[in-house]
């Protein structure tokens, strides 16, 4: 079996015309890590120094792109396990939690 990442575009407002296919994968873990590489380009751009992870969240939420794994088959055969909103709270909060004094943030951002 074969996994295709599509995409949906955040902005303008989830409208489904903004969907495209990315790519064909051969198997589900290079599918997933395409999706990961996705969303996390687009944090990486959109991070300031010091912004909180609800303030990167909430860009991402408006402007970033969803990407999500189906059959190759079957593109209404949605495959479970990657939510790029639940990825991308959780890198929010990889990327912008530092502890006082400390450039965390930084150095994830360029891991």
């Amino acid at each position: 079996m074969s996994y295709r990442v599509l995409v949906d575009e955040h902005f303008p407002c989830n409208d489904r015309s903004h969907r495209y296919a990315l790519g064909d994968y051969a198997t589900y873990a290079e599918a997933f890590a395409v999706c990961k590489e996705i969303v996390d380009r687009f944090l990486r751009h959109e991070y300031v120094a010091g912004m909180p992870a609800s303030a990167l969240y909430f860009r991402y939420m408006l402007f970033g792109r969803e990407p999500f794994i189906v059959s190759a088959t079957d593109e209404a055969e949605m495959q479970p396990g990657f939510s790029a909103r639940d990825y991308a709270r959780e890198r929010c909060g990889e990327l912008c939690e530092a502890l006082p004094g400390e450039q965390a943030c930084d150095a994830r951002l360029s891991a």
